[in-house]
C-alpha cells in the first residue's frame, strides 16, 4: 500500500545515502540493466519516523538482513551501519517525522536468471509523507475487495522475506481493486483462508476479543506484532487462527495494520459494511500515542 507521492519520487532536493556515502537525490541513479531491475532480487523495509524517533528501527535494520538472506543475498554492512546510515539521512534532510526506505538490492555486473558475480548495493532514502489516508478515510474506514489472487504458499515463494518479488502480485490486486471503486484488495491464502492486504496485515473483533491470522503464511509485520502486544497489555483477548471469508459477516469491527498505514479501519469488504468501533478506536489511539512517546533513541554505530 504506497500512497502516490505529490512530487515525482527522481526530482526533488535532499539527500539519499547510497553505499556509504551521502548523494544528491537526483544523482542517486541506478543502470538499467541492473539485476534487480530484471529479476526482483531486491528486499527493502517501510519504516516511519515520528519526533525524531524510528519506530523499531533495529527490527527493521534486522528483518532487512534476513529477508536478504532468505533471497541468497549477503548485505555488505552490519545493520548499525544501517541504523547509523537512517540517521544521518533523517539528519541531511531535516526530518523529525517521516517515510524511510531502506533497501538492498544486485548490481549489473551481469544479467541472466543466476545472480553470481553481482555486488550488492544498499541504499536509504527519507521523505515527509503525513498519515496515508484522510481524515474523512479514516473517519468511516477504508473499502476492500476479495481478490481473485492467491497468496502463494510457503513453499512457492520465500513469503517471509520482504523482497520485491512479492509486490507486483500486490501492485496487481490493488489497481484492480480501485479500478472496482474500492480502496485495497483482500487476499486468501492458498487454501482459501483469509490472509492479508497487498501490504497490511488483518484484523477482526468479535465478541470484544481481537482475532488475526496466523503469521505463517504471510509477512509478519512488525506494526502487527506491536498491536497484538499493545491489545495484550489493555487485557482485550487475542486470538491468532485461520480464517475463513464465511466469518466476515460476523465480526464487528475490522481493521488493517502497517508501518504506512498504521492502524485503519475497515469500513467496507465487498457488500457487507462495519463501522470504525470502539476497539479499533482504542488500539489506534494506544498505537499513536506509542509512536509518537518521547522514546530514547538507540545508540549510534561507532
Amino acid at each position: 500500500m504506497a500512497q502516490p507521492p505529490l512530487k515525482p519520487l527522481h526530482d526533488r532536493d535532499g539527500y539519499i545515502w547510497v553505499d556509504g556515502k551521502m548523494v544528491p537525490w537526483r544523482e542517486a541513479k541506478v543502470h538499467i540493466l541492473t539485476h534487480s531491475l530484471h529479476y526482483a532480487t531486491q528486499v527493502f523495509e517501510g519504516e516511519r519516523a515520528y519526533n525524531g524517533n524510528i519506530f523499531k528501527s533495529r527490527e527493521h535494520a534486522e528483518r532487512l538482513h534476513k529477508s536478504a538472506e532468505l533471497i541468497h543475498m549477503q548485505i555488505p554492512i552490519s545493520v548499525d551501519v544501517i541504523e547509523q546510515a537512517k540517521r544521518e539521512v533523517l539528519e541531511a534532510n531535516k526530518l523529525s517525522g517521516a517515510y524511510i526506505r531502506p533497501m538492498a538490492w544486485r548490481g549489473s555486473e551481469s544479467l541472466g536468471v543466476g545472480f553470481n558475480g553481482t555486488s550488492v548495493h544498499v541504499m536509504v532514502a527519507a521523505w515527509d509523507w503525513g498519515s496515508y489516508f484522510s481524515p474523512e478515510i479514516l473517519e468511516k474506514g477504508i473499502a476492500l475487495k476479495t481478490s481473485r489472487w492467491k497468496k502463494p504458499a510457503p513453499d512457492a515463494a520465500p513469503i517471509h522475506s520482504k523482497t520485491s518479488c512479492h509486490y507486483n502480485l500486490s501492485t496487481m490486486v490493488r489497481e484492480e481493486s480501485i479500478s472496482a471503486g474500492y480502496t485495497d484488495g483482500l487476499m486468501h491464502d492458498f487454501e482459501g483462508y483469509i490472509a492479508e492486504c497487498t501490504g497490511a496485515n488483518f484484523f477482526a473483533i468479535k465478541d470484544g476479543a481481537l482475532i488475526t491470522p496466523i503469521a505463517d503464511r504471510f509477512l509478519n509485520g512488525l506494526t502487527r506484532q506491536t498491536v497484538l502486544q499493545i491489545a495484550r497489555d489493555l487485557g482485550i483477548k487475542t486470538e491468532e487462527r485461520r480464517m475463513r471469508p464465511e466469518e466476515l459477516s460476523s465480526f464487528e469491527e475490522i481493521f488493517v495494520t502497517g508501518s504506512a498505514a498504521e492502524v485503519t479501519a475497515v469500513g467496507k469488504i465487498d457488500s457487507l459494511e462495519y463501522k470504525v468501533g470502539p476497539v479499533t478506536r482504542r488500539l489506534r489511539d494506544a498505537y499513536r500515542d506509542l509512536v509518537n512517546s518521547a522514546a530514547p533513541k538507540a545508540k549510534t554505530a561507532a
